[in-house]
């Protein structure tokens, strides 16, 4: 076994708080940890957005920052590195993910259109939500057998969407891909999967879009799951896999391990000038996107780092080093893990929860007040919704997301996440749910005041 491929140069130093105080935190935050302050925090696994720890390298580029408006020496460098791992022919920085979504669907969204996607995430379908839209999922089958050991359960289900398409491509202005799957247990998607989809949204004439955020770890799994790819580096299948789309939106907090930055990137040009019109008016100008110099410099660079196989065998490792210990602390974890997080599916450990009272938030709850462990629920909170008669439909999953910041934790840090999970096993029966008391819409995972279900 490899041990990280870095040295730790700089720490900062954590806290933990008393069980008593970390009981009045939770309340005070309302029962959502989003509002729970960082020095609060003992193990922050709430996101792996922005979290990251930079090299020297990109900390070096932060100081080479050209912070001229327009077309800076920082832009010219990222340029080139998008140009050399994506090869779309245009594209244009935003300051995150979530802004390239909105640039993107604001241009080419009308009311009632229809987004498919193997599975959206939250920002990303409430920015079609926000520009009129609908979000429509099409998982492959696979994606709802969570402890089954397959190896891209993160697949999009290419028949239901081909059967969709034939009847409703009139309302669809483009088809999406997001790889690695998020909202499905952070499961990967095979380069098949990807190449048919895209043939069937152009079939019938439709622009096909790869939310990238995790592009290198799905990169990565191909090469180690899919036949005919054991030999090719990560920056080979990643061109491979964008060379079936015609653009991507790309959150660079992830997979270029920088703090703040995003991409979208298009190989239409009539697109890339309504997109840039809206990028002006909403981010800044087309060569800085709302971010300044320095900050396109550490993105450039950390791109062609995010793609690193020892980087990558590191990162993976260490999430299948959490799940693994959990599994066998007999913890129900999504199998096989993905890369950028472990999902722990929460109505199979709480059966005595209904999921209207949201039992994967009941565990981030508990972690909090085990040991000073932030996660998230990307379960009912998340993704449950009304249908037009009122009646609630919830999501097929009810997770528990653990996202572990890349390269800022080592195994020690998991080895206490996997304690407080047994701790919790052993009192699992006397834990109940939560209500919301204030707090709705498709962002109310965020926002949302809970309290405990009496």
């Amino acid at each position: 076994m490899m041990a990280e491929p870095y040295r730790i140069k700089v720490i900062e130093p954590l806290q933990v708080l008393s069980r008593q105080e970390r009981e009045k935190k939770i309340r005070q935050a309302h029962y959502n940890v989003f509002n729970v302050r960082s020095q609060d925090i003992y193990i922050d696994l709430l996101s792996d957005s922005g979290t990251g720890a930079m090299s020297q390298d990109q900390w070096a580029g932060i100081m080479l920052g050209d912070e001229a408006y327009a077309n800076c020496r920082n832009f010219q460098n990222l340029e080139k590195a998008v140009n050399k791992i994506f090869g779309f022919k245009y594209f244009m920085p935003t300051h995150q993910g979530r802004a390239a979504e909105n640039v993107l669907f604001s241009s080419i969204i009308k009311p009632g259109m229809v987004v498919p996607n193997n599975m959206h995430f939250d920002t990303t379908r409430a920015n079609i939500i926000a520009n009129g839209g609908i979000a429509m999922n099409f998982p492959c089958k696979e994606a709802s057998r969570p402890f089954k050991n397959l190896p891209f359960k993160g697949n999009m289900g290419t028949k239901a969407l081909r059967a969709f398409m034939s009847k409703n491509h009139e309302k669809v202005p483009l088809v999406m891909m997001t790889v690695t799957n998020n909202g499905g247990g952070g499961q990967p998607v095979s380069i098949k999967n990807i190449r048919e989809a895209g043939r069937i949204a152009h079939e019938f004439g439709k622009p096909f879009f790869i939310d990238a955020c995790r592009y290198a770890e799905n990169s990565y799994f191909i090469k180690q799951r899919e036949p005919g790819y054991k030999n090719k580096s990560p920056a080979e299948i990643a061109k491979e896999m964008f060379s079936y789309a015609d653009g991507c939106t790309f959150s660079a907090k992830k997979d270029a391990i920088v703090n703040i930055g995003g991409i979208l990137a298009m190989n239409s040009r009539s697109l890339f000038e309504k997109c840039r019109d809206r990028l002006i008016l909403m981010e800044g100008f087309s060569t800085y996107g709302g971010l300044a110099g320095r900050d396109l410099e550490a993105m450039a660079r950390g791109l062609f780092e995010g793609l690193d196989e020892a980087y990558l065998e590191s990162r993976t490792g260490q999430t299948a080093y959490l799940a693994s210990g959990l599994k066998e602390a007999g913890i129900p974890v999504v199998w096989p893990p993905g890369g950028h997080a472990v999902y722990i599916e929460a109505k199979s450990l709480f059966p005595q929860i209904p999921q209207g009272e949201f039992p994967a938030q009941a565990l981030v709850i508990e972690l909090y007040r085990e040991a000073g462990i932030r996660s998230v629920e990307i379960g009912s909170i998340m993704f449950a919704e009304p249908d037009e008669h009122g009646k609630i439909h919830y999501p097929k999953l009810e997770l528990t997301r653990l996202a572990i910041p890349r390269r800022v934790y080592t195994n020690s840090h998991m080895d206490v996440v996997i304690e407080a999970h047994k701790k919790i096993l052993e009192r699992k029966e006397k834990i109940r749910g939560y209500k919301i008391v204030k707090g709705e819409g498709p962002m109310r995972h965020f926002i949302a005041w809970l309290a405990p279900v009496k």
